[in-house]
Formats: C-alpha cells, sequence, structure tokens
C-alpha cells in the first residue's frame, strides 16, 4: 500500500481548504512534527523571549539631504527603520555623555 500525499493544496497550487478544515488536531499534529523545514521549538528556545510593545511612532514631516535618502533607499526596503536606529543611536550615545 502506497502512502497518500498529505499536500493541503490541489494541482494549480490553491489551497484546498475544505482539505484543511476537514483535518483533525492528531493529524495536524503528525504532519507538524514531520515538517523538517519548520521543526518543533523547546522550552529552552524561549527562555531568553522577552514580550513586549514596539515603541509609539510619530508621523513627522521632516526634511533630509536628498542624498541622505537616496542611501538609505538603496539599502533596500526598510529605509525609515534604518534611518530612525541611526537617529536613536544618536540619542542614545548623547545621553549616556549627559548622563
Amino acid at each position: 500500500m502506497t502512502a497518500k500525499k498529505t499536500s493541503a493544496k490541489d494541482v494549480r497550487g490553491r489551497t484546498d481548504w475544505k482539505r484543511v478544515d476537514a483535518l483533525t488536531n492528531r493529524e495536524i499534529e503528525r504532519m507538524a512534527s514531520a515538517d523538517t523545514h519548520n521543526p518543533a521549538t523547546r522550552a529552552a528556545d524561549w527562555a531568553d523571549a522577552v514580550v513586549g510593545l514596539p515603541p509609539l511612532k510619530t508621523p513627522v514631516n521632516a526634511r533630509f539631504d536628498v542624498d541622505v535618502v537616496d542611501w538609505f533607499k538603496a539599502q533596500g526596503r526598510g529605509y525609515h527603520t534604518r534611518m530612525n536606529a541611526v537617529l536613536r543611536h544618536y540619542m542614545e550615545s548623547q545621553r549616556r555623555k549627559a548622563g
């Protein structure tokens, strides 16, 4: 007897939601434990985890030199976050000097 493939996608690559909904918790657990690309975690993996909220963000209308913005944009997506990180580093270093 051959094993039935446990794919929840049809031949067009679309998710077969009826099949997903029909899966039992036992089947889901079996499939998850066999997934080598997404192994289960252990308690030790979470020992140093910290739960918290990200800092609040506020919109600001600011003007930066074109070459500065171009350089950050050239680094790829998330340039606002990187600019914020640079400003935060500067702020924290100035606080340490003043403190």
